[in-house]
Formats: structure tokens, sequence, C-alpha cells
């Protein structure tokens, strides 16, 4: 008996220890993502200045530059995802785990139930409709009919702003997740909640929304607090330009 509470102490010590590691690897890679994000933000806002002065070429390399940082901020978000994944699932055994091939099976699992790609994403599609917008405000990008725009370069990524459960702005919640299937978010204690109720069938509580949820589909993703964090900023620079714009008319 004593031999197998030794062991059980020992599996217990390793599995903490494990979850501290791939806490703090996330962490730094959550970090790694948002700087990447804040940089082809700074590398729009270049891009326009330079399609002002009509100098193409150098738009042409930035926006090749985004390319590049948009596919390693997808390689990012699979590595994170992998690190998430191995933290809150894996338990030692008695055999040694080779972690190089838990994480290439992890980022591959990520990959595969990820459509993403740096030439379809919203951030590439913000940068281009800023390009556009300089010398065609108002006008659709080429190939697009006004109407099926989604994505502009003042909105934000976020299918929802609020949860649905609590009437929360998904910026004030302290603990918010998103589904991975039908990409809605939630407050996470709410929709647990919501999730254990005999009479949802676990059907995700958005309006008209026919995904059902499932426990361990429904997390933080990688991206979600830095898109978060996305949208409180621009919110504040919204409301900064209203006071600024404001100022100058009183004082007019």
């Amino acid at each position: 008996m004593a031999s197998t509470s030794g062991a059980g102490a020992g599996s217990g010590v390793a599995t903490g220890r494990i979850r501290s590691q791939t806490s703090a690897l996330y962490s730094d890679n959550q970090s790694l993502i948002r700087e990447i994000r804040k940089a082809v933000a700074t590398m729009k806002d270049i891009a326009v200045s330079f399609e002002r002065d009509e100098r193409t070429e150098m738009v042409k390399d930035l926006e090749a530059g985004v390319i590049q940082l948009l596919a390693a901020s997808d390689e990012c978000m699979h590595l994170s995802e992998a690190i998430q994944s191995i933290g809150d699932e894996l338990e030692p055994g008695p055999e040694p785990t080779n972690f190089k091939r838990k994480f290439d099976e992890e980022i591959a699992k990520s990959k595969a139930r990820s459509s993403s790609n740096a030439q379809n994403q919203p951030l590439l599609r913000q940068f281009r409709e800023a390009i556009w917008h300089v010398h065609h405000a108002g006008q659709p990008l080429p190939g697009d009919e006004q109407e099926d725009i989604v994505m502009t370069s003042t909105q934000c990524n976020l299918l929802n702003m609020t949860c649905p459960l609590s009437g929360k702005p998904v910026t004030e919640l302290a603990d918010p997740v998103r589904s991975m299937d039908c990409k809605h978010i939630y407050d996470k204690k709410a929709i647990m909640q919501y999730m254990k109720s005999k009479n949802t069938r676990g059907q995700c509580p958005v309006a008209g929304c026919p995904k059902i949820l499932k426990a361990q589909r429904v997390l933080c993703d990688p991206f979600l607090l830095i898109e978060i964090d996305e949208v409180r900023s621009m919110s504040k620079q919204n409301a900064d330009a209203i006071e600024d714009f404001t100022t100058f008319d009183e004082e007019d």
C-alpha cells in the first residue's frame, strides 16, 4: 500500500510540474502572438502612408511581410493549442513521455481542426481594405459586392459582443470561453451551468445557432483573449477620437 501511495504522489507531482511548465510556455507564446498582431497593425498604418504617397512597391513589400507574419501567427496558434491540450490532458504513466511526438501529434490535430490560412485571415483583409480605401473610399474591394462584405478595417473579429447567458459584454468577462464549433463566446461559469442543465440539450444559447455544445470544445482558445484586448483597444481609440472631435467643436 505504501508503495502504491508513493507512486501516486510522484505522479501527482509530475502532473503538477507539467501543468506549471505548459502554463508558462502558453503565456510566453500568447505574448509572441500579441506582438505579431501589433506589428501587423503598425505595418498597416505605414502601408497606408506609402499608398497615399503612391509608393506602390513599398506597399507590396509590406503586404508580403504581413502574410509571412500571419503565417507565423497561425503556427504559434497551433503550438498554443498543443501546449494547452498537453497541460490539460496529459497524465504521466510508468513509461517516459515522448514530448516531441506528443507535441507533433497535438499540433497536427490543431491544424486538422483549423481552416486558418494566412491569405484568408481577417487581419490580412483589413490590411488590404485600408490600402484600397486610400484612393477608393466607400467602395468595396474588387470582386466584392457591397452586401457581401463581412469584415472591414473598423470591425472586430469576435462573432458576438455580449454573452447570451449573462448579458455581459465580452470585454468585461473575467473568464471568457469560445465554442470551437460555432465560435460564439460565453462567460465560462454561465455556459458550464447551462450545458449541465437537462432542459437545454446542450444547444448553443445564441438565438438561431443550431450547434450542440460539448464541454471539451468550449474553451479559452489561443486567440480569444488577444482579440478581446484588440476590441478594448479599438473602443478606446474610438472614444479618444470622439473626445478630440468634441473638444475641437467646443473650441470653435
